[in-house]
């Protein structure tokens, strides 16, 4: 790209696109009422019947929230609207604003929800409207937690480009008129998935303003924000609008408003078997940006990570860990326990909640975590404070222009929840390799959640005769595992002998599993009783080749990799589709044996499977980058195997 130069009117814009930063110069809440603790969450949220009052026993125990705010009152009546909860914050940062000029405007208006009081208009002209503010552009963003980090990403675009001096984002929700005991009795039955978020989500709202240059005040410079959707690879997770839990026809689909209130499409639900992937993807997705450089945990200051329970508070902590990046817990902020989970505005108010009660000094760094349960989205901010009586070091340094990161050539990322199969480690070298490996398991993922067979299972259109056409060309596949292992351990140097120990006695252990997935096959109406007569599809059949090929190589120790990639997708992968599988086929099919022993055994088989690999980067050092590249190549070869899947047996 030629220079650019300060007087073509082109580079100019350019230069003065890369130049400017935008940055944080106010945030503030709105909680309504006062706050409402457990012993009193009946007085507006009540149980519906005796099981309902054990859940929410059960829910309260685990969360860790003690108390949090609704916008009803005793009698289940609306105090503010979503609208009137989002001004309130909105005015509020406002007044904290301290513009040298004295103007206090607005050129842009970002304001994200869950649930706006009206489906039209959008919700950010509701805001502007009852704001009364002055014409401007404005963005209303709809969808769940990370709603607010796309709003962000949209305002921060706005004043880095110069479109605005002024931008303000606003989050605010009001999930407690769904759970009013007046409401959910009308629903003819209530599974756990509509109890469970009744006693996790709270009422609030939150607003930032941005604007082009640091306040007098202290300030936060915007240094990224990152938002990627994982929605193309999992079923729904977290809805309201859709009847006959999360599939089913809209609301307006159905005959009346009453008839859709009945069938429970009013209702919030949670899917949370689901739950464990969205931390898989969160926590791989941290890593990944850690690999690109745009995070060093080592240099994160605070860590603001919405969780929507305590709960899942060692869940992050752990995947953190397992991938070798843990940011210390003594640098973690949260408001949940005194908030609630208030969906969008939770890492708005949060930020704000932080601000008041920490002092933050120049210089330090802030990473914001957000994940979202809607259909799987994750979002990553990350902020550096300014001290606005000191000039900004890195105004006059370049900025990225979007939050999309190039891909890089080399691979890496974290683990997963189901449990992951990594732990963190000492040795630097084992490190490396796995979150090289990290890397490769993200993208092999996502692609095999999206290959025929997987989107048959999350659209709910799987049959009988495509499970058993998946399993007859998976067959051939499983047999041959025993064989390629025995064969690469016997072609081990003798330095790796114990290594080949190791993996002779997790061949014994796997050789007869092909008969399992055989027999459900059979019992899933196969007509070959002979596996014999069973070919592996195209994919299988490449897979199997280049696993025989690399086990009677020298560098057998290699296949670590393919053991990565094959025992990680019966340990992840398969506890994700399972759940669906069995409804949709049916509990009496009886035919989910090599599936349920893989997604509970493989967890075992991965602690050992670090053992190994272990064993191979101490002995030598080049065994590492072999491991990744055979995993790599074996997720390319593995992908196509679930691509193929459902070929036909002839």
């Amino acid at each position: 790209m030629d220079e650019l130069r300060a007087d073509d009117p082109l580079g100019c814009f350019l230069l003065k696109v890369v130049m400017d930063h935008a940055y944080i110069v106010s945030a503030a809440a709105f909680f309504p009422g006062g706050p409402v603790s457990n012993e009193e969450i009946d007085r507006f949220v009540a149980p519906i019947d005796e099981k309902c009052a054990r859940i929410k026993r059960r829910i309260l125990a685990e969360n860790g929230i003690l108390s949090r705010h609704y916008a009803l009152d005793a009698n289940g009546r609306t105090t503010h609207s979503v609208s009137a909860m989002a001004v309130r914050a909105l005015k509020s940062a406002l007044v904290g604003c301290d513009f040298d000029e004295g103007d206090p405007s607005l050129d842009f208006l970002a304001a994200a929800t869950s649930g706006p009081d009206a489906s039209l208009p959008g919700f950010a002209n509701m805001v502007q409207g009852e704001a009364r503010l002055p014409p401007m552009k404005t963005a209303s963003l709809s969808g769940v937690c990370a709603s607010s980090v796309s709003a962000l990403d949209y305002a921060v675009q706005e004043v880095r480009t110069g479109r605005a001096r002024r931008a303000a984002v606003v989050a605010s929700e009001f999930p407690s008129r769904l759970f009013k005991r007046s409401r959910m009795k009308h629903a003819k039955s209530l599974s756990f998935d509509a109890h469970f978020l009744r006693w996790m989500l709270s009422d609030g709202a939150g607003a930032w303003i941005l604007a082009n240059r640091p306040a007098s005040q202290r300030s936060l410079r915007v240094d990224f924000v990152h938002l990627r959707s994982f929605s193309g690879d999992y079923p729904t997770c977290m809805q309201v609008g859709l009847g006959h839990g999360n599939d089913g026809p809209g609301y307006l689909d159905f005959d009346s408003l009453k008839e859709a209130e009945e069938s429970g499409a009013y209702l919030l639900r949670q899917d949370i078997r689901l739950l464990p992937n969205l931390f898989d993807v969160g926590v791989h997705e941290y890593s990944d940006l850690v690999r690109r450089g745009l995070i060093d945990p080592g240099g994160v200051d605070h860590f603001l990570g919405h969780y929507s329970s305590n709960r899942f508070k060692g869940v992050v902590r752990d995947l953190m860990a397992k991938a070798g990046l843990l940011i210390p817990e003594h640098r973690w902020y949260s408001n949940l326990t005194l908030r609630g989970n208030m969906g969008s505005a939770s890492i708005i108010t949060m930020l704000a909640d932080f601000l008041d009660e920490r002092d933050p000094k120049a210089g330090e760094k802030l990473l914001l975590f957000v994940p979202e349960s809607g259909r799987f989205t994750v979002g990553f901010v990350g902020l550096t404070v300014v001290d606005g009586d000191c000039p900004d070091p890195a105004k006059r340094s370049p900025v990225a222009l979007t939050s999309t990161l190039p891909t890089p050539a080399a691979p890496t990322q974290p683990v997963v929840d189901i449990p992951a199969p990594v732990e963190s480690h000492e040795n630097p070298r084992v490190s490396r390799v796995l979150q090289d490996l990290l890397h490769v398991w993200h993208t092999y993922r996502s692609g095999v959640l999206r290959s025929p067979v997987a989107g048959h299972v999350v659209a709910g259109t799987l049959t009988a005769e495509n499970y058993r056409t998946w399993m007859a060309g998976w067959i051939g596949q499983v047999r041959e595992g025993a064989v390629w292992m025995r064969m690469a351990a016997a072609n081990l140097p003798e330095h790796l002998r114990s290594l080949g120990e190791l993996i002779e006695r997790h061949a014994g252990e796997e050789q007869n599993d092909w008969r399992v997935l055989h027999a459900d096959y059979v019992a899933a109406g196969g007509t070959h009783a002979n596996p014999d007569e069973l070919r592996r599809n195209p994919g299988a059949e490449a897979l199997n080749a280049y696993m025989h090929r690399m086990a009677s190589s020298s560098q057998a120790e290699a296949l670590l990799g393919a053991v990565y990639i094959i025992e990680g997708t019966g340990n992840r992968i398969v506890p994700a589709l399972l759940p669906r599988i069995r409804q949709l086929l049916g509990e009496g099919l009886g035919a989910y044996r090599f599936l349920e022993y893989h997604g509970e055994n493989d967890v075992a088989h991965m602690q050992r499977w670090l053992t190994a690999v272990e064993m191979a980067v101490t002995a030598d050092i080049a065994a590492g980058q072999r491991i990744v590249n055979a995993a790599a190549d074996v997720a390319t070869l593995y992908a196509m195997s679930w691509a193929h899947a459902l070929d036909p047996q002839h």
